[in-house]
């Protein structure tokens, strides 16, 4: 038995949802690495190519982290009231 279309508007309002938590963590972890409230983009022409390259690294890495987790967490909680994993398999070990 297979819940894609159960787990459709779960999975988009957890990723709207791990979005918005990343944003917040990455700008906290930028405050804090470089006491700065906004970090550079691409764009940022005073800004050096490190500068845009850590703050990118480090953003991508906090939006992967978040996503993974909040994607896991929602799957967790569809197969533990369904006893179906939203991918369709059936067990598992969480």
């Amino acid at each position: 038995m297979k819940l894609p279309f159960a787990y459709k508007p779960l999975g988009f309002l957890l990723g709207w949802t791990s979005g918005t938590l990343a944003g917040m963590a990455f700008r906290a972890t930028w405050k804090a690495i470089r006491h700065e409230e906004d970090a550079p983009d691409a764009l940022d022409r005073d800004r050096s190519w490190r500068e845009v390259l850590l703050a990118a690294a480090i953003q991508g890495a906090i939006f992967a982290v978040v996503r993974s987790a909040v994607d896991r967490t929602g799957a967790t909680a569809i197969a533990r009231s369904t006893g179906v994993w939203p991918s369709g398999d059936q067990g598992g070990r969480d």
